[in-house]
């Protein structure tokens, strides 16, 4: 990173993957993760009508990632204003938008519901996080495959860097309906999907008063998966880098590792994408 370039910090994370805790996946909830249709445990019940479970998933990871206490009702939270939304998901809303194809096929424009209407967008999981939670910054999707998850890191830090916003809400998420599950069999290097979001919180030094714990450096593009990254953190496509990223945060400020680490994403198809954190040093203090 040039001297020129502000530094970036990791705020907060959080990783939440359905039935998973905090001791078998650093940054996860001590109890089991809730699923989407339990997402209300994390929410409350007030704005979750016809969201979809690829939004649900993302607002408990960027909930829990904000520290906010269960139940809470939605609104603008503390350095919401200009505050960026990236999130990473290939295949988000893609259950959606094959139902509202099969139901127009079949009774036309009249059989599609106006509660699933706007989540034909592939902006509706950023959208949704920023209305929520009052952020009022740049709000961007990121659908750029296997890569995805750091793509929307790297696209964050370009935002933080260039001034355009000092703090940035980063969401890798994926769902594992039948349909994401069809279409991620498809792929050439193509598993066994499984559902999950991973959410962290960027910005320069100060940007989150008492919060940072773990700088990153610049993404940087590999033609091979880096020999030194960190193992894989599942099957979750677009997401893996950002849940990658929270898990790499929790151990590193955890004490769990000295560090760096270095995260990776992608395949054979996509490339890959790799970052490395490490422990969060003021600039003034390093050597």
């Amino acid at each position: 990173m040039a001297d020129r370039d502000p530094q970036v910090v990791l705020a907060g994370w959080a990783v939440h993957v359905p039935g998973r805790t905090a001791a078998e996946l650093p940054g996860s909830p001590q109890e089991p993760a809730c699923s989407a249709a339990d997402a209300k445990l994390v929410l409350g019940r007030k704005g979750l009508l016809g969201k979809e479970p690829a939004t649900r998933l993302a607002l408990c990871a960027v909930h829990r990632a904000l520290g906010l206490p269960a139940g809470r009702a939605p609104g603008a939270v503390d350095q919401a204003a200009g505050t960026a939304v990236v999130v990473a998901s290939n295949l988000g809303n893609a259950e959606t938008v094959c139902a509202m194809v099969s139901d127009m096929r079949e009774g036309g424009g009249a059989a599609v519901s106006v509660l699933d209407a706007p989540n034909a967008s592939s902006n509706i999981i950023a959208s949704s996080i920023a209305i929520r939670y009052g952020f009022t910054g740049p709000n961007l999707a990121v659908c750029s495959g296997a890569t995805a998850g750091l793509d929307a890191v790297q696209l964050a830090t370009r935002l933080l860097r260039a001034g355009r916003a000092r703090r940035a809400v980063v969401v890798g998420v994926e769902p594992a309906d039948p349909v994401a599950r069809g279409l991620e069999a498809l792929r050439p290097d193509g598993g066994a999907l499984t559902e999950g979001a991973g959410c962290v919180l960027l910005g320069v030094p100060g940007a989150w008063p008492g919060r940072a714990a773990v700088t990153i450096g610049s993404v940087e593009r590999h033609g091979e998966r880096p020999a030194t990254a960190e193992p894989g953190v599942g099957s979750r496509y677009g997401a893996d880098g950002v849940i990658g990223l929270a898990v790499a945060a929790e151990r590193l400020a955890g004490g769990q590792v000295a560090g760096p680490l270095t995260v990776a994403c992608g395949d054979r198809e996509d490339s890959w994408a790799g970052v490395t954190a490490r422990r969060f040093e003021p600039i003034g203090s390093m050597a």
